[in-house]
């Protein structure tokens, strides 16, 4: 038997194991022993090499699921470009003004920080 400390979402459980036998010890650890981590979604290059004057944000942590526009489309005030998972909700990422989109910087798939740069727009 063996006791543990294990703490899951910011709360703290003590745990005990029991050996059944049979399985791996930390002796016979090698990193082939274990699945790796699934390799993270790169995020896209600019589109084109072009920029645009204004840039379109994420408002916070999450995932992309779905990009609604492609480079070279011409976008109103409000329109939703992009649609960004975070604490299992879905949220539309909407342009501030009129435009073309000058750039797609993010993949579906992809995970995003505060501030990430998703799309561009040139007026």
């Amino acid at each position: 038997m063996r006791n543990f400390r294990v703490t899951v979402n910011g709360n703290t459980y003590d745990v005990t194991v029991e050996d059944a036998g049979g399985g791996v010890s930390n002796s016979d650890y090698t990193p082939s022993t274990y699945a790796s981590a699934p390799a993270p979604v790169p995020k896209a290059s600019a589109s084109k090499g072009t920029e645009g004057n204004i840039k379109v944000k994420s408002p916070m942590p999450g995932t992309i699921v779905d990009i609604k526009v492609s480079v070279g489309d011409k976008v109103e005030a409000n329109t939703v470009v992009a649609v960004l998972e975070a604490m299992k909700m879905e949220n539309e990422i909407v342009t501030p003004s009129t435009g073309t989109v000058a750039s797609v910087n993010v993949n579906k798939g992809a995970s995003v920080n505060t501030g990430d740069v998703l799309i561009t727009i040139t007026e």
